[in-house]
């Protein structure tokens, strides 16, 4: 066999096919036809030679060594061709069409597809499709540059492998069934579709709306067509586009039974969407995606090379099991996986389907499900508790959980203050006792924020906390126990609060402040103590300020004095209750809760008594007979929980008395997701989205001229309530045509800021600024019409229509004014100057500024004696029926340009061939050029400015991809 150029390195036989597979220093891998001694196909580097060979015992793998380096390859793709029908699956393998029943996993041939003198190195059938009415299966091959057979199976044929029939064959790049007795054949080269009979006869053609190079199955009548970077849904009848989405390069298309959801395979991506193609979720994988089908519950379950993965609706997804060696799915059924390996032989892999049932039955909210499960199963790993946590169920996490630490956490993000209790007093640190004493701060439970308060000793917080709950009798306790701690300023604080005039004299005279201790007794009307105190200061004693009248500092008395604050009752939810009996036993007592919520109730937890301050008192001045000395007092070690009027904290206290219920989903949240209006979704404060949607719709990149608008359209759909002081105030949602009459459970759209009236009077505004010759004002009026369009929202066909109208109109304004003003610019060149007031006479003008600027530019042109260009404005001018004094002057400059018609200076400029001006370089685009659009504007440029941003709205990239303006509901209806 001879084909190579230099020395052959390395020869090695195939593991499981007639090849011999060679390398050589001519910098090429050749593969050849052992039996036939011929060439198959040859693979070459640029600047390396090949040096050594192996070859894989088990898979179709080949290594080649070279110069600077190796590679791994292999000769042809193992993925088999397949098509499933009903409880069935039609597969190709070597060269044969087999068939397989998954009921009883019976395997047989049908009919063998080996075309006679092919080769047999990547000529195997690349796609099926099997229509089950007539029994007929497409198979499609790269064979040709893309060619397809048509085979019809004998009802009697399947187990019998010797049935030799003719196809029916045909080139194309794809080709697929659309109908019972018809098939659709892509034509690459024109993008169109040939809709063929079973006799390969062709009944209809059908040109495609984007460039296809593969088409796909998408329901009767309809198919898929992938272009490079979107897919659309194309109806052959009616020749609608259905929907179009964009999409990384889609490899295989998998659809759910019921034809509701669609699953899309990139080489590393997976999308979800609707049977419209409505997007739903994306996924990523690093990892390359194999195979993937549907499961009965509208789960994807997927393979990438070392693992059968899920989806979930929602995009959650996970890891099922890992893989020895990759696989392609069939059909999943149940907990059964159906797939094919790469040998092409029929598998049944079993899985465990609890973990995304799990999920999916928290997604779709089927409760009963959940809590049978949590029963049932055996569900644990800190993979499921962050899940859980993180999809807002830490009540259900929380009965996964044995380490106390977790179970604090989860407590806290729930709610259930009895279970954090019970948690933080098998932990006992104090950063845990501190976050109880916040969260039951936050839910009024005052008799737990106490106890807390007490185990971490914090004094200071447990008298603000008595001051603010009016409990003066603990305050009054807390003050002696200070005093016993010699504790000056903790007891002066106390006092403080109490309002207790003496014991405030008696600290700071103990504490050697007499002047101080003086000034206060004197003030407050203690006038004993005063001349005692002023006897002993002698000659020291301060002067007090002449009239003024002294008050006593008191601090206000609260409105509610003590007990916790008052919680709803709600009903209960199906996790409480349900999980009680399966959480572990409370680890706090539970007592029956009082008519009013309870009143002289104790905690204890785990021996951990609580007494009454008077009690400690009396512990306290024991020891200090005892011992005089601090330490003898061990009040550093000693729990001091006053008594508690609050009901104890028990695991069950919540089948009872419930915390107020979660916030509802806020109205902006709820704007967001039902609109795909951009003004309505800045509105709703989702910015990121309006900004998508508005790239998506017009193209627009440059977002700096709408900053301002979006916080507009923010602020001007949100207002705020102020209740009391101490209350956070209340955000209100402003709707659009709210009325008295509306249903409070349906949602208006956001009332905005701008409106289509708005913009009428801004452009008369325009008109009339461009009028009396104030350009620059003018031009700024024309740009906000143009930055505040792509944020209006109008109702009704005809308005869109007008929006659409005026878009146009503003442009030709926004450019016209752009050349006058840069025609005003260059004085030092004559020439520029006319053909800018020459281009500006071509833009679409109401009829007086057409008069003015035409005007304008006669005269720049007579005045460079450039009378036969003059005498051009001048003719169009007497055609408006201008004023005498214009239609004077007109007339006497077409009189002196017949009497010398040259121009003395050559323009850019022809205004006998049509044309369009380019918004960037102002030069004429005349009629037959090539140009490119502004998405938006529709502003012309020429070619070398696309992909900049348009200089007349200042918004949209030049030549960008854009489906167009929407501004009003009814186009989305």
């Amino acid at each position: 066999m001879r084909g190579h150029m230099n020395n052959v390195s390395s020869v090695m036989f195939h593991a499981k096919q007639d090849i011999i597979v060679s390398n050589s220093e001519d910098k090429s891998i050749r593969v050849w036809d052992a039996t036939k001694r011929t060439g198959l196909q040859t693979f070459r580097r640029e600047h390396d030679r090949f040096w050594i060979l192996a070859v894989h015992p088990e898979m179709n793998l080949l290594a080649a060594g070279h110069d600077s380096g190796m590679i791994v390859f292999k000769l042809e793709r193992e993925r088999p061709a397949f098509a499933l029908s009903g409880d069935s699956l039609f597969y190709a393998k070597d060269r044969f069409l087999r068939y397989y029943e998954y009921s009883t996993q019976r395997d047989s041939q049908v009919i063998p597809i080996r075309r006679p003198g092919t080769p047999s190195l990547n000529q195997s059938p690349r796609t099926l499709s099997y229509s089950p009415t007539e029994n007929a299966v497409l198979i499609c091959s790269d064979l040709d540059g893309g060619s397809y057979e048509l085979y019809i199976i004998p009802k009697d044929s399947v187990g019998r492998s010797d049935v030799v029939q003719d196809a029916k064959r045909g080139t194309g790049g794809s080709a697929v069934f659309i109908a019972r007795n018809r098939f659709a054949v892509l034509e690459k080269s024109t993008s169109q579709v040939l809709v063929k009979n079973l006799k390969n006869e062709v009944v209809k053609k059908s040109p495609l709306p984007i460039p296809t190079d593969a088409i796909f199955y998408a329901g009767t009548g309809n198919l898929l067509c992938r272009s490079e970077d979107k897919v659309v849904i194309f109806d052959l009848q009616q020749r609608l586009v259905l929907g179009e989405l964009q999409t990384p390069f889609v490899r295989y298309v998998v659809w759910s039974s019921d034809m509701e959801s669609v699953a899309l395979l990139s080489k590393h991506t997976i999308i979800i969407a609707s049977k419209k193609l409505v997007l739903q979720c994306t996924l990523h994988e690093t990892i390359r995606v194999k195979s993937g089908a549907w499961d009965d519950n509208g789960v994807f379950i997927y393979t990438t090379l070392n693992h059968i993965k899920y989806c979930l609706p929602n995009g959650d997804s996970g890891i099922i099991r890992t893989l020895d060696v990759p696989i392609y799915i069939t059909k999943v059924s149940g907990n059964t996986i159906f797939c094919l390996d790469r040998d092409g032989k029929n598998k049944a892999i079993t899985i465990n389907a609890t973990e995304y049932i799990f999920k999916l039955s928290l997604l779709r909210k089927r409760y009963d499900h959940v809590m049978s499960m949590i029963k049932n199963s055996q569900l644990c790993g800190q993979a499921m508790i962050a899940y859980l946590q993180q999809k807002g169920f830490p009540e259900v996490a929380l009965h996964f959980v044995e380490d106390e630490r977790i179970r604090f956490n989860l407590a806290l993000e729930s709610g259930n203050i009895s279970v954090a209790v019970a948690s933080a007093t098998q932990i006992n640190e104090k950063d845990h006792w501190y976050r109880l004493g916040v969260e039951a701060l936050r839910q009024g439970n005052s008799g737990i924020v106490e106890f807390a308060y007490q185990q971490t000793k914090n004094f200071e917080r447990l008298s603000f906390l008595y001051l603010i709950t009016g409990n003066l009798d603990k305050l009054s306790k807390l003050m002696k126990i200070a005093e016993v701690k010699n504790n000056v300023m903790g007891q002066f604080h106390n006092a403080l609060y109490l309002g207790d005039v003496k014991e405030r004299v008696k600290i700071l005279e103990n504490a050697g402040h007499l002047p101080l201790a003086y000034i206060t007794a004197s003030v407050h009307g203690l006038n004993d103590i005063a001349e005692r105190l002023a006897t002993e200061l002698g000659d020291n004693v301060p002067s007090l300020p002449e009239g003024k009248t002294p008050s006593l500092l008191m601090p206000p008395t609260p409105i509610m004095c003590g007990g916790d604050w008052p919680l709803l009752r709600v009903m209960k939810g199906i996790f409480e209750g349900g999980l009680e009996s399966a959480d572990r036993g409370g680890t706090v007592d539970e007592e029956d809760v009082e008519g009013d919520w309870g009143e002289e109730l104790d905690i204890n937890v785990d021996g951990m008594e609580n007494r009454d301050i008077e009690d400690i008192l009396a512990a306290a001045e024991a020891g200090e007979e005892e011992n005089d000395e601090e330490g003898g007092w061990g009040l550093e070690d000693l729990v001091l929980p006053p008594e508690l009027d609050t009901p104890k904290a028990s695991a069950n206290a919540r089948s009872s008395v419930f915390v107020t219920p979660p916030q509802g989903m806020p109205v902006s949240q709820s704007w967001s997701q039902k609109s795909s209006l951009a003004a309505e979704q800045a509105a709703a404060g989702s910015f990121d989205t309006a900004m998508r949607l508005l790239h998506r719709q017009l193209g627009i990149k440059n977002f700096t001229p709408l900053k301002s608008m979006f916080l507009d359209l923010f602020n001007g759909s949100h207002s705020y309530l102020r209740a009391f002081s101490s209350c956070p105030v209340v955000p209100l949602a402003i709707e659009r045509g709210w009325s008295e009459s509306s249903s409070p459970n349906v949602r208006s759209p956001p009332a905005l800021v701008y409106d289509f009236s708005q913009l009428d009077e801004k452009l008369k505004s325009g008109y009339k600024a461009t009028t009396t010759g104030k350009f620059t004002e003018a031009l700024r009026l024309f740009l906000s019409i143009l930055h505040t369009i792509p944020l209006v929202v109008v109702e009704t066909r005809r308005e869109v229509d007008e929006v659409k109208e005026l878009i146009v109109i503003v442009k030709e304004y926004v450019l016209g004014l752009q050349m006058e003003l840069k025609r005003r610019e260059m004085k030092d060149d004559p020439v520029r100057q006319q053909e800018l007031a020459a281009y500006f006479t071509h833009c679409n003008l109401q009829t007086p500024h057409l008069r003015l600027a035409l005007l304008s530019a006669m005269g720049v042109c007579y005045k460079a004696k450039n009378l036969a260009t003059a005498s051009n404005f001048a003719r169009r001018l007497l055609e408006t029926s201008p004023v005498d004094s214009q239609a004077k002057m007109a007339r006497q400059v077409v009189q002196a340009a017949e009497r010398n018609m040259t121009d003395e200076t050559k323009l850019n400029y022809d205004f006998r061939n049509p044309f369009v001006v380019c918004g960037s370089t102002y030069v004429p685009i005349y009629r037959g050029q090539k140009d490119v659009s502004c998405p938006y504007c529709t502003a012309r440029f020429v070619p070398n400015q696309e992909g900049n941003i348009c200089t007349v709205c200042d918004l949209a990239v030049i030549g960008a991809d854009a489906s167009g303006l929407l501004c009003s509901p009814s186009q989305v209806r």
